[in-house]
């Protein structure tokens, strides 16, 4: 009974994820000390991490410093060190109070960390908890580490993580022309690898200059396939505090290149979108206020009206069936009163083409749509067979 009372203590406070126990029978790769060490073993290293980086509650930093590892500096993605910073919010350099630590913001003034930064680094690791779609810029993040250590003859390691949303592949392929910070490369919005497989094609595709000549090791995890429904331990960003939300981000994050909100500034983001124009079309509201992680929030202090597309775990991952979901998209589309200025100019960055706005407003079927992506989803599939590194859904 004892042990029984002190489990519930542990994980009653520790987020929302505590909902949803991680399989303790996968590891990532932080996990695997021994595997790494030898590696970094008298060298000077770098690491590229956040607040996921960790296992069982200690950080990656913490883990190599305790091994006596001569980490020289930390670089860190989008969100910061400490993964609360707004999406888009820029990021200054500072300093780790804990450890007098550099921490080089790659998500500031530089998304590609300049050569002064690399000086004095002999190895560099990354290690990110990503969710596995185009748009979450933590593997743009890594394609530009990738590509600086490659032009500085630095090694690169991969300390794997699984991917939450690796168990399907879905959506359209981004358009060379629509390439930016949330699409870099030709892959689907839903890719369907982890960052280790996918820092593999990066470099077996030749996918930026030098890619060659990286010298790139991948520390895999223990006992994860893809089909397995991976539950985060930890939030990877503020407004992905749920697993519910990490499952709708794919479809829901489209609304970011709308006038619909997804709920940032209220506790459920991600989980459902609303505008105030909307409501004679649906009941269900939500206000957004300022809070850790969405400061200015859009239509702040303002009723939204739009749907709760995300109540339980087991109801989203029926609802998506393992595909991007358009459905709530062509719903807020055909309810808003001013369709001529329903999307922003960001949205075929985040859908990677052209096509899907046009499909959208021209009210073409799903069916439709998806025909659209057939030839060059199966084209991937084939390119990400060659590179992944475990078993398959």
């Amino acid at each position: 009974m004892k042990y029984i009372i002190t489990l519930f203590i542990l994980f009653s406070g520790i987020s929302a994820y505590s909902r949803h126990l991680p399989d303790t029978s996968i590891r990532p790769a932080a996990a695997l000390s021994d595997t790494y060490l030898p590696l970094i073993k008298g060298k000077r290293v770098g690491i590229i991490i956040n607040q996921t980086s960790e296992y069982k509650g200690t950080s990656l930093l913490d883990i190599l410093l305790n091994h006596g590892v001569n980490v020289k500096k930390i670089f860190v993605p989008e969100h910061g060190f400490r993964g609360n910073a707004d999406a888009g919010a820029h990021i200054a350099n500072t300093t780790d109070s804990a450890t007098g630590l550099p921490v080089i913001s790659l998500y500031g003034s530089n998304k590609k960390p300049a050569k002064k930064y690399l000086e004095g680094i002999d190895v560099m690791i990354y290690d990110l908890q990503d969710v596995g779609v185009r748009f979450y810029t933590y593997i743009s993040t890594m394609e530009y580490c990738m590509q600086a250590c490659a032009e500085q003859g630095i090694p690169f390691i991969v300390l794997d993580r699984p991917n939450p949303n690796g168990f399907y592949v879905d959506g359209p392929v981004l358009e060379t022309d629509r390439r930016s910070f949330v699409g870099m490369q030709q892959i689907p919005i839903v890719y369907g690898m982890t960052a280790g497989e996918y820092a593999k094609m990066l470099v077996g595709e030749n996918w930026f200059d030098h890619a060659s000549t990286l010298d790139l090791k991948v520390v895999t995890c223990e006992n994860y396939t893809h089909k397995k429904k991976y539950h985060l331990p930890i939030a990877p960003s503020p407004n992905l505090r749920t697993m519910e939300a990490v499952y709708a981000y794919p479809s829901l994050c489209l609304f970011e290149g709308t006038v619909v909100s997804v709920g940032r500034g209220t506790d459920k983001p991600f989980r459902q979108y609303g505008n105030p124009e909307l409501s004679s079309a649906f009941t269900w509201h939500f206000t957004p206020q300022s809070m850790t992680g969405a400061a200015k929030p859009p239509f702040e202090g303002k009723e939204c009206y739009g749907e709760y597309v995300a109540p339980t775990n087991a109801q989203i991952l029926k609802k998506i069936n393992n595909k991007l979901q358009l459905c709530w998209l062509q719903r807020a589309y055909n309810a808003y009163p001013q369709k001529e200025k329903f999307f922003t100019s960001f949205f075929t960055n985040l859908a990677g083409t052209k096509s899907l706005q046009k499909q959208i407003t021209n009210a073409s079927p799903v069916s439709e749509i998806r025909k659209s992506w057939k030839k060059d989803l199966d084209t991937f599939l084939k390119t990400r067979k060659k590179y992944l590194l475990y078993p398959d859904f």
